[in-house]
């Protein structure tokens, strides 16, 4: 049985003031998987992806739980050998494409800076990676637009450098964090093409986050269904959709507008649904206590 590529245990982190964000997670990426964390906005999906990278805001303390990557729980190693692993080992294609990229600097730079700094490649191999990446995103005329800076790039070609960067190191996890949020439909539609086409040439496993089910659908083999930093359902893609077991998975499913049927009304998630769901996170929080043993966290 191979090792899962990532392990997340009993996950919960607080505000400062104590209140809760993220509750008990539990979740398994397998190596070349990819794991839909679905939900509302405020549910909890980003937060996760962030404290996979370590890169959670000062606001936000793990205080429970355990991360594992590729076996090794990142807990136990110091800061520095903890950012080490995650950067060698995981890669982000965010949310904004405008706002990752840096505005001062053009783009070709930005693309071979984790490999020449962080993985300790020669300039030419980063180029030669970089440009057959570009070329995997159909991005055509690679010169002009290694020497672009972000706002010369449409939103969709942005997106396309992005996704370009995360492969080009050949991580083992990537965590996709709405990478389609910002652009039109139809660009949507070819990002996602590509995204799926490099991890199945590449074997990454992928976190991705997203908000639609439709892409849910698309994209993944397995499915988290978060509320409020609290795991609801888990499940094979296929068969959550089939017969979702939770009626909060039943109510966002029932929510999302049918292009079969465009002139149906918006459902909007139940209200007893939700009602029920705060009461017993209302009566869990109050009931727990953190143990922070083995988690080392700070």
């Amino acid at each position: 049985m191979s090792t899962p590529c990532l392990e997340i245990e009993s996950l919960s982190a607080t505000l400062a003031n104590g209140v809760r964000v993220l509750r008990s997670v539990s979740l398994t990426v397998e190596p070349g998987e990819v794991r839909a964390l679905v939900g509302e906005s405020g549910a909890g999906k980003s937060m996760i992806g962030k404290a996979v990278l370590g890169v959670l805001p000062p606001s936000i303390r793990v205080v429970e739980g355990r991360i594992t990557l590729e076996g090794t729980d990142l807990g136990n190693l110091s800061p520095r050998a903890s950012r080490a692993l995650i950067g060698a080992r995981t890669a982000l294609i965010p949310q904004d494409p405008l706002t990752a990229l840096n505005p001062s600097r053009r783009i070709g730079p930005q693309m071979t800076d984790r490999l020449v700094r962080i993985l300790g490649w020669d300039s030419a191999k980063a180029d030669r990676r970089i440009r057959k990446l570009l070329d995997d995103v159909r991005i055509r005329e690679p010169d002009r637009v290694l020497r672009c800076y972000p706002h010369e790039l449409s939103g969709g070609m942005r997106q396309r450098v992005l996704i370009a960067a995360a492969f080009a190191a050949e991580p083992r996890l990537i965590v996709a964090d709405e990478p389609t949020t910002a652009l039109d439909v139809t660009v949507q539609k070819q990002i996602l093409r590509l995204i799926a086409e490099l991890q199945r040439e590449h074997g990454t496993a992928i976190l991705f986050v997203t908000h639609d089910l439709g892409v849910v659908a698309k994209i993944s083999q397995k499915v988290t269904v978060l509320y409020a930093g609290k795991v609801v359902e888990q499940a094979d893609t296929a068969a959550l959709f089939a017969a979702p077991q939770h009626a909060y998975t039943r109510a966002l499913m029932a929510a999302t507008p049918r292009y079969t049927d465009p002139m149906a009304s918006l459902r909007p998630v139940d209200e007893a649904v939700l009602a029920g769901l705060s009461a017993e996170i209302a009566t869990a929080d109050r009931n727990w206590k953190p143990n922070t043993k083995g988690s080392g966290h700070d």
